[in-house]
């Protein structure tokens, strides 16, 4: 094997495809990954989920200390540094990154900076400046991400009016932020603004917030974040945004231009498959760029493989990972399974919201009887401790069965309780097994346990 052959050469360095080639090199392949920023990691590390959870974290810590302390008997004066605040958001991203860069490493994974482009069937160029270096492999994997969804009208200049990334790096904090979609990523970085002083309003075409989480948590939600103090508009088309001086208008249908600050645009995120030569091999995308695969990530054509956000399905991390996972393992040894049904979403505002397994709105559609049980985290003890006592988890079982179809939870630390969510769709289990597990008091977990016996109409605290 020559010194550019490769048994799998994985497009991208995102969660998905750092783990997939971690997982080939374990298995034995000589794998090597092409990444275009000098950081590994993707959207995701570099410019996404991490940066985005450190300032969720911090955001909250300051909110909480100017707001909440006093009921603990706590006196104290807080004051912002904002660019303390994004120097430890950036460590915690360089950390991370670096440490892919020892994994690759420690496995032996060649790294290559550039574009990776198909030139044909097994045969993949890393385009850097003006050089390129040809590689040949007997797999390749892409697993390239995506980027942020453009809206016909709004004017990107990348600064006043830009995406995700421009909103984990604003120099000051806006006086008026407004956002342009409910979904994930407006309503956390919403909430990362308006914690720090900003004055944010949130524009959503549909009419509710988070489309694709189940109704009642998505009315919860809407409901506590008014509380907090954003302004959330739903059912408003945008028709246009532009920076008019050291100001932003924004336009929609029906009502006066709003002047503000900044305008975070989050209306969702396309696949990157531009510029990969998929028209070199004859691959075609679907109406929204995704490339279609079949039961293993395999294309149409043989040895070329697709994972994470550019193809169907929620563009999670996680699910990335799991598909790469299986995408290598299945190349290695035959063997490689991906269960759509337990793959967790967090939202990861305060309240945390996290769902997995079916929505009821699901389950009504498409006919399945189902019983549900619903306790609030206002009844159990360590919530109230915690002083956050919003929210509920609710359980979804088949009415027949008691098999549990979906766990959706708004609430403290929701993000975490949703684990043991996962592993009991995973493993087939009932809402009767959740109830008869033995879970530790005073603990957040007690609330699922609950919601289990609620399903049965027997919930001991209620």
């Amino acid at each position: 094997m020559s010194e550019h052959t490769y048994d799998l050469i994985v497009i991208g360095s995102g969660p998905g495809g750092y783990t997939a080639a971690i997982r080939a090199a374990q298995l034995g392949m000589k794998t090597a990954c092409i990444e275009k920023e000098p950081a590994l990691g993707g959207t995701c590390l570099r410019v996404g989920c991490i940066p985005s959870k450190a300032l969720l974290e911090s955001s909250e810590r300051f909110h909480e200390a100017q707001h909440g302390f006093d009921e603990h008997g706590i006196k104290a004066t807080v004051e912002l540094d904002l660019s303390k605040m994004l120097e430890r958001k950036d460590g915690i991203v360089k950390g991370l990154t670096d440490g892919i860069g020892y994994l690759f490493r420690k496995n032996k994974i060649t790294r290559y900076t550039g574009t990776g482009r198909i030139d044909g069937e097994g045969k993949v160029s890393v385009v850097a400046d003006d050089e390129t270096t040809e590689l040949t492999a007997k797999h390749i994997l892409v697993a390239t991400g995506s980027s942020v969804a453009t809206l016909p009208g709004v004017e990107l200049d990348w600064d006043r009016i830009g995406g995700s990334t421009q909103a984990l790096d604003y120099g000051e904090v806006p006086d008026h932020l407004v956002i342009i979609g409910a979904g994930v990523i407006g309503l956390e970085l919403g909430s990362v603004w308006s914690r720090l002083g900003a004055r944010v309003t949130v524009l959503e075409y549909l009419d509710r917030v988070l489309a694709g989480v189940d109704g009642d948590l998505a009315k919860e939600a809407k409901t506590i974040f008014e509380k907090q103090g954003m302004d959330i508009r739903t059912g408003v088309r945008v028709t246009g945004a532009r920076v008019d001086g050291d100001q932003c208008v924004v336009e929609y249908e029906g009502g006066e231009p709003i002047t503000c600050d900044r305008v975070l645009l989050a209306v969702g995120r396309r696949p990157n498959t531009e510029g990969l030569g998929l028209e070199n091999v004859g691959i075609e995308t679907d109406k929204r760029g995704r490339i279609p695969v079949g039961e293993h990530f395999e294309t149409d054509v043989e040895g070329i493989y697709a994972i994470g956000d550019v193809i169907a399905g929620p563009m999670l991390a996680h699910k990335a990972e799991e598909e790469g996972v299986a995408c290598v393992e299945y190349l290695a040894t035959g063997y490689g399974h991906v269960n759509y049904d337990a793959i967790p979403n967090v939202v990861y505002t305060h309240p945390e919201i996290a769902s997995v397994g079916r929505t009821e709105e699901e389950l009504k559609a498409d006919g399945v009887e189902f019983r549900k049980g619903r306790f609030p985290f206002k009844a159990n003890g360590r919530a109230r401790a915690l002083n956050s006592t919003d929210g509920f988890v609710k359980i979804l079982a088949h009415a027949e069965t008691d098999r549990v179809l979906g766990v959706h939870i708004i609430g403290p630390r929701a993000g975490d309780l949703i684990a043991e969510a996962a592993v009991a769709i995973e493993f087939g289990a009932s809402a009767e097994d959740i109830a008869r597990s033995c879970h530790a008091h005073p603990t957040l977990a007690e609330v699922v346990k609950e919601a289990a016996l609620a399903v049965d109409g027997r919930p001991r605290n209620m």
